[in-house]
């Protein structure tokens, strides 16, 4: 579906609460066509946002452990490396 949301299970060391939340934003920017929220969208956007967050723990927290790490790394993991 959204080719820019990262594989976050088999990271080292494990996703991050900020990452899971940033691929669950945007998750939902992609399905829902909001990219900006507005005094309309953001409360139902936000609720989703936290759902999916959730998910995507229980999910990473239940799935049994990869063989092989994913192949690129999360936004957040690039960023913090750029300013080191």
């Amino acid at each position: 579906m959204c080719r820019n949301i990262t594989t976050l299970r088999g990271l080292e060391p494990t996703a991050t609460d900020d990452e899971i939340v940033a691929a669950a934003q945007q998750y939902c920017r992609k399905v829902s066509g909001v990219q900006k929220t507005s005094a309309n969208t953001e409360e139902a956007f936000e609720r989703a946002v936290a759902l999916v967050a959730a998910a995507t723990t229980d999910l990473l927290r239940d799935l049994p452990p990869r063989k092989q790490p994913p192949k690129t790394e999360p936004p957040l993991r690039r960023l913090a490396r750029a300013k080191s």
